[in-house]
């Protein structure tokens, strides 16, 4: 396992807040030691916590020409027939994995093609099983069209605790299935939009992970 490059920043800024947070304890409180134990204690749990986040764990990923496979970790938290209003216009298969903070949150491709639609939107914090924070929270909208011409549309969801959201993908890229797509640090979602008459492999409250469990089969 190592750690995903955009944890490196936090990680420092963690490391600095924890050994200054430690020296100032240990000046003011010298002689109060089970104040000093505690504050060690909690130190170390915190610095295990953000570095468990940004964990970039070994995977044998699942490859397959009409397979789309899940596009991040987490629980299986929609999955309905619902109208797709930003890129499609019409009503689309949506299945949405809510990602918890202690969640793998690398998102990767669901399927590969070439990036034919791509837009950022700033927006609110809503808790991530919000169903507004689909259209209101801060995210991002990608549509890859596979080999066959099916365009498959997956989005970032920014949750209550996420505030920053990281993509790798322009529109004209060609993007293999699996590999990274972006980054959400911390609680969040992801959904994925389909044609009407997919075969889903999913069942709701299901435990998936991103790259590895097969969410659908295309036609």
């Amino acid at each position: 396992m190592t750690i995903h490059k955009e944890g490196y920043t936090t990680i420092a800024v963690s490391l600095l807040f924890i050994f200054i947070l430690n020296a100032i304890i240990d000046y003011r409180f010298a002689d109060v030691v089970w104040l000093r134990w505690a504050a060690y204690i909690a130190s170390f749990a915190l610095f295990i916590i953000v570095l468990q986040f940004f964990r970039n764990p070994s995977r044998n990923f699942i490859n397959g020409n009409n397979l789309v496979i899940c596009p991040a970790d987490g629980k299986v938290v929609v999955i309905e027939e619902t109208l797709e209003g930003e890129y499609f216009k019409d009503k689309r298969l949506q299945v949405s994995i809510f990602m918890s903070p202690v969640n793998v949150h690398i998102n990767r491709n669901p399927i590969s093609g070439v990036v034919k639609f791509f837009k950022y939107h700033p927006g609110k914090y809503l808790a991530a099983w919000n169903p507004k924070s689909s259209t209101e929270n801060e995210r991002t909208t990608v549509v890859v069209e596979h080999a066959n011409g099916t365009p498959v549309l997956f989005r970032q969801i920014a949750g209550a605790l996420a505030r920053r959201i990281v993509w790798y993908v322009k529109e004209g890229d060609v993007v293999e299935q699996s590999k990274e797509f972006g980054f959400i640090k911390f609680g969040s979602r992801v959904d994925i939009f389909l044609p009407l008459g997919t075969k889903i492999n999913l069942e709701l409250n299901q435990v998936v992970k991103g790259g590895i469990t097969v969410l659908a089969e295309l036609a």
